[in-house]
């Protein structure tokens, strides 16, 4: 059975757009994926990226037109300008953290939800009531948002660390750990699923 390391941010644009095309292709190929939430401004920071704040805005401007085509695209529905954007991504992270080590619940639906939360929906992603209505609403305790603190702040970190050792530096980022493949981007999902399908 495959192996599929996936990094992201709770806040990207990119990670929503993936949707849950990773899921389906992980099912199809009977690959097994861990979530890794991650901190992308530091990810940025310590392996050559530039922070959206310090990009040049033709790139920001590029930045804007390829997210509304995607979105077009893909029809799923994006808000340029969300409510709640940038948003400390920590307190999400954590929660998906829990809850991936509690099991029981549907994880995947609970990172499209945050995701979703920021760019279709404009709810603010760090606080505790958004956190845990997201948790409940995929089938895992509440009480999470609280129980998780310690072991998400700690994984949160670690899967920083593990996301430039294994050369991810962007997000959605995916690593299938049997070959050391990279896939950067929700619009190489598709070369993954080759990838995949040849092993």
């Amino acid at each position: 059975m495959a192996h599929i390391d996936y990094y992201f941010g709770t806040p990207s644009p990119w990670s929503y757009l993936a949707g849950s095309r990773l899921e389906e292709i992980a099912a199809r190929h009977g690959a097994k994926v861990t979530y890794k939430p991650v901190d992308l401004l530091q990810l940025f920071d310590r392996t050559g990226g530039v922070r959206p704040a310090n990009r040049h805005p033709a790139r920001m401007e590029y930045r804007g037109q390829e997210l509304r085509r995607w979105s077009s695209h893909l029809n799923m529905p994006l808000n340029l300008k969300p409510a709640f954007w940038p948003v400390n991504p920590a307190p999400s992270s954590y929660a998906i953290i829990a809850a991936q080590q509690a099991g029981g619940g549907d994880l995947p639906g609970l990172v499209q939800s945050f995701l979703r939360a920021v760019w279709a929906e404009d709810a603010d992603i760090a606080d505790d009531g958004v956190i845990r209505e997201k948790l409940a609403a995929a089938g895992f305790d509440p009480e999470l948002a609280n129980k998780g603190l310690f072991i998400g702040a700690e994984t949160f970190g670690r899967n920083l660390e593990q996301a430039v050792e294994a050369g991810a530096f962007g997000a959605p980022f995916y690593i299938v750990t049997e070959t050391g493949e990279r896939f950067w981007g929700q619009d190489r999902l598709d070369f993954l699923d080759s990838h995949l399908a040849a092993l």
